[in-house]
This record gives C-alpha cells, structure tokens and sequence, in this order.
C-alpha cells in the first residue's frame, strides 16, 4: 500500500514516456497525470479548486493527447506568468473539442488558473475568464517587462 502513487507514476511514465516529469518538464514534486481524473479523488478535488483559482497568462509550449474516448483528453504544457512576477511550467489536463483541438498552436497565450498556495504545476483553462480582465493583466505583465 505505501508507495502507490510513486509506483503509479512509474507505470505511466514507462507507458507513456511522453507524459513523463522531464518529458513535460517540470520537477520532482510534480504529482504526475492521472490516467483517468474522473476516478481520482486527488484529480476531482484538484480540479474543483482550480476552477475558482488565481487568473494568470500561459503560452503554450506543446501538448499531448492522453485519450480520445468521445472528446479528446490532451495535456497542455504552458509557460505560465502570473499577475505577481512569479513564471512556471505549467500543465493543464483538459477535454477539448475536435474544434478547439484544431486551433491549438504553440505560442498561442490564453488565460489558466492556478492555486498560488500549491504551486504544483497543475492549471486549468480559464473558459470563464472575462476577457477585460484578462487583457487588464497581459497589460500588467507587459508593463512590468518593459520596466
């Protein structure tokens, strides 16, 4: 029973070697994917919370699709800047449609959500960001990079 997750980590990593800690580049701490988030417990509660997160900006390096049962399950690795100066590898597992799937393009910044009290690399494509704010902080961002 004790070491589960690490072994779990382990297995996917060997089946999936793309969705790896160093393939998606982030570090140790990193939980890992879970092979199905309607099942875990950690992925619910994750995800819940996430959606009432803290708004940030992230560019997307590359994705992966993990399944495509209906609408495909990708993850998506973004460069994330937040509104206080903080960057980070972000990942996001999301369900897209064939049609968002399509428009996907590396470089494309879109607003995520993320727990600045965790910090564990998870994110969350904020559908529901209101695009004032959001263009409020890319000119936040950009402001502080010029200075």
């Amino acid at each position: 029973m004790f070491g589960w997750k690490n072994k779990l980590n382990d297995l996917v990593a060997q089946l999936r070697p793309d969705l790896s800690r160093e393939s998606l580049g982030v570090g140790p701490d990193f939980p890992g994917i879970a092979p199905n988030p309607l099942l875990s417990r950690d992925a619910q509660k994750r995800n819940a919370e996430l959606r009432t997160g803290t708004l940030a900006l992230g560019v997307l390096v590359d994705w992966r699709e993990v399944s495509n049962d209906g609408s495909p399950r990708v993850v998506l690795m973004f460069d994330v800047e937040t509104a206080d100066g903080t960057s980070f590898r972000g990942i996001a597992d999301e369900d897209l449609t064939i049609t968002e799937l399509t428009r996907l393009s590396p470089g494309q910044t879109l607003p995520v959500r993320y727990r600045p009290a965790v910090m564990d690399h998870y994110v969350a494509l904020a559908r529901d960001a209101d695009p004032a704010r959001v263009q409020q902080l890319a000119d936040e961002i950009a402001s502080r990079k010029r200075t």
